[in-house]
């Protein structure tokens, strides 16, 4: 990930902060709506998954030219995401139902740039979790 990508991030880090429960409610209804056999790898979930996702998301953003900081939270992530069973090939319908909400959410807001630098960025996040994951399965 470049710089002028994570600046272009970091400086949406407020907005998801502002608007990220609804973003990650979005994108939960696309993602259910679009790609239903994803249902099932939240069938555990907790009522609060959104929320939890919103923070993550927030997380990210406010870290992204500190991903170190983040290192406990893509552990635990990738912990769970082995336990629900998720793929390699769930992380394109996740990121294509992020980026629908992201750009329903914040309407002008979501110019070409920004939506490019988060389509990179949410990239370079499934790569470093679809790793860890890979590990992760290894090890059962």
């Amino acid at each position: 990930m470049n710089n002028e990508t994570k600046a272009i991030i970091k400086a949406t880090a407020p907005i998801l902060k502002q608007h990220g429960e609804a973003i990650t409610t979005a994108m939960y209804k696309v993602l259910f709506e679009k790609y239903p056999q994803t249902q099932e790898l939240f069938k555990d979930a907790s009522s609060d998954q959104h929320k939890k996702l919103a923070n993550a998301v927030y997380a990210y953003a406010a870290n992204i030219d500190h991903l170190e900081n983040l290192s406990k939270g893509i552990e635990q992530m990738a912990s769970v995401h082995v336990k629900t069973h998720v793929l390699p090939e769930h992380y394109p319908m996740v990121g294509d139902a992020l980026l629908q909400a992201i750009k329903s959410v914040l309407g002008d807001g979501a110019s070409d740039e920004v939506m490019a630098a988060w389509e990179e960025a949410y990239g370079f996040l499934a790569t470093v979790l679809m790793a860890r994951e890979k590990e992760l399965y290894a090890q059962l």
